[in-house]
């Protein structure tokens, strides 16, 4: 099912419009859903009953060598080819400037032969050097977290299970630096798999590629531990490696990537934002869905107090957003409150009307997450076939109703003002990765990307108040053709209303950060661990199902997770109807 041919009804009385979610603010605070795309694949996982084989495994004594992990699907099968080696502690970092790292990966489109193997080891270490060719389909790099590691290691070795709160206050015991796909460095184009069935959602075969690093890792430290420890080793408790996620470091990368595909962007948000709709929409709430919230409050008290972070602006909301649960769940106490007519569309109202942002995103999720059966079909809706094209029958005058009517955040910004194009956006010459400068300090203002949005329908506005209507809207673009772009991207997009951030990128106050997280909800991602306005940690796959647990009756069960279980509700979406 394409989202072309999913009708949405986004007039809706319970649809949050556009102009309250397409904010910097807002989306600075959201948080991973069911629709979210690491859900999406995990419930396909087990639906068509995955199969997934360690084939390979040719290291030392240290861990160092090349593994093949292998994820076979009803059709074909992809292959994760993981390369370890030793690197120098001076030589370890997160940056993009890094050279060597831990661990290398090349996802493969089917299953590698050796002379595959071989060529993969001349390059995938090597990174944007190496070359690559169509049967890779994503590469990726990773680092240890050296506290995490060695601890797990030691104690399995020693026939013990870890701390469990050092995990927690880490998470994941590597994090990638960098997961391309879709063409970059040579890799197969995102056409070559786009009619997969597996592959038609957003990034799926990217974060399949990171589902395949967390299992690897996970393995790799017990086979380490059976290495050192022999017959007195143990293996991880279930319930530790569960809780075990993938860390990542997210910076400006992909931030842009949000501005260059606006009908994409539409319908990740309309999804999410339908799917709230529908369940604010519910006159009498499903059966036991209600008594499932009520419990998820407290899983989220207990997920919240596992999340820690030294940025201050973050540390502040969290502590906020701790007090706004327990105040939520002391509301929720009165009967009154919830159970009548709207349950859903009362409680989100009250959050709205009485807590900060922070929170009322993750009440967001907390309700929408019971109600699979009747949301999880909007995952169809996510992707797109769209190709923006100029529209030179549009008259002059509609373009200006457009402006007028759907971009007036854009218009009413006072663009002279020294603040309000404080900053640019731009490619670095080295590594040819986006920057976020500062006029006045920063260099390559003459390189600047086209991602001024607000600033570039501003200019059109005042152009388009002097011009005559009745001029064809191809001879205004060939009089002036520094439009053409953002008339064609304002053709394409008034008919998404949710395509569009609805601020200021080049403000004094902007913070890159917000985009991140934005983008990083919509995959999955929690944890949320800023180390500045330009680049966040993050968890992916904490909670996750491993690959024997994918048929498990909670496989879906793992939003917001707490340290040394699964989940301590009972999941209405997948039936578990148990306590784990």
């Amino acid at each position: 099912m394409s989202s072309e041919s999913v009708l949405i009804d986004i007039e809706s009385d319970f649809m949050r419009s556009p102009e309250k979610v397409m904010r910097l603010d807002r989306m600075g605070s959201s948080f991973p859903t069911r629709l979210s795309f690491m859900r999406t694949l995990i419930r396909r996982m087990s639906k068509e009953n995955w199969q997934f084989k360690r084939t390979l495994r040719k290291v030392d004594k240290d861990g160092y060598g090349v593994s093949v992990y292998s994820a076979i699907t009803p059709k074909r099968t992809y292959s994760l080819i993981a390369f370890t080696q030793e690197i120098p502690a001076d030589m370890r970092t997160d940056r993009v400037i890094a050279e060597v790292w831990d661990a290398t990966f090349s996802l493969f489109d089917g299953v590698p032969t050796q002379e595959d193997i071989d060529y993969l080891a001349e390059n995938t270490p090597l990174q944007e050097g190496g070359r690559y060719r169509p049967s890779e389909l994503v590469l990726a790099r990773a680092n240890k977290s050296l506290r995490v590691f060695e601890n797990i290691i030691s104690a399995l070795a020693s026939g013990n299970q870890p701390d469990i709160e050092l995990i927690s206050s880490v998470g994941y015991l590597m994090r990638t630096t960098a997961v391309y796909g879709s063409g970059k460095f040579g890799c197969a184009d995102r056409a070559k798999i786009a009619d997969r069935p597996e592959c038609r959602a957003p990034f799926q075969i990217e974060l399949l590629a990171v589902y395949l690093i967390r299992w690897f890792t996970i393995d790799l430290v017990e086979e380490l531990a059976k290495e050192r420890g022999g017959e007195t080793a143990v293996r991880l408790d279930q319930n530790i490696s569960r809780f075990i996620g993938v860390g990542n470091s997210t910076g400006l990368g992909m931030a842009p990537f949000l501005l260059k595909h606006p009908t994409l962007i539409h319908n990740w948000v309309v999804a999410k934002e339908t799917a709230l709709a529908r369940v604010r929409s519910i006159e009498t709430a499903l059966p036991g869905t209600l008594e499932v919230f009520l419990k998820s409050l407290l899983q989220a008290s207990q997920h919240i107090d596992e999340w820690n972070v030294a940025d201050e602006v973050q540390t502040a909301r969290i502590t906020c957003l701790t007090d706004e649960i327990q105040s939520l769940r002391m509301w929720c106490e009165d009967e009154s409150n919830i159970f009548r007519p709207y349950p859903w569309n009362g409680i989100y109202q009250f959050v709205e009307d009485n807590f900060s942002l922070e929170c009322q995103e993750m009440i967001v999720s907390l309700i929408i997450e019971p109600h699979g059966s009747i949301v999880d079909d909007l995952a169809d809706t996510m992707s797109t076939t769209t190709i923006p094209k100029f529209k030179a029958a549009m008259s002059l005058a509609q373009l200006k109703e457009v402006v007028a009517d759907a971009y007036k955040w854009a218009t009413t910004i006072d663009f002279s003002l020294k603040e309000s194009q404080h900053h640019f956006w731009y490619y670095s010459e080295d590594k040819l990765e986006p920057r976020f400068g500062s006029k006045g300090v920063d260099d390559g203002v003459d390189q600047e990307m086209p991602l001024a949005i607000g600033r570039d329908v501003h200019d059109l506005n005042e152009v388009l108040a002097s011009t005559d209507e009745d001029m064809p809207i191809g001879e205004f673009a060939m009089n002036y053709p520094q439009f053409r772009h953002i008339i064609r991207r304002i053709q394409n997009t008034f008919e998404r209303p949710y395509s569009e951030v609805q601020d200021n990128l080049l403000s004094e106050s902007m913070r890159p950060l917000d985009l991140l997280r934005f983008k990083l909800a919509f995959f999955g991602a929690s944890k949320f661990d800023p180390k500045s306005d330009l680049w966040t940690r993050i968890s992916m796959y904490q909670g996750a199902p491993l690959p024997e647990q994918i048929q498990d009756p909670n496989h879906d069960c793992w939003s917001f997770p707490i340290a040394g279980r699964s989940q301590s509700y009972p999941c209405i979406s997948c039936s578990c109807q148990k306590a784990i």
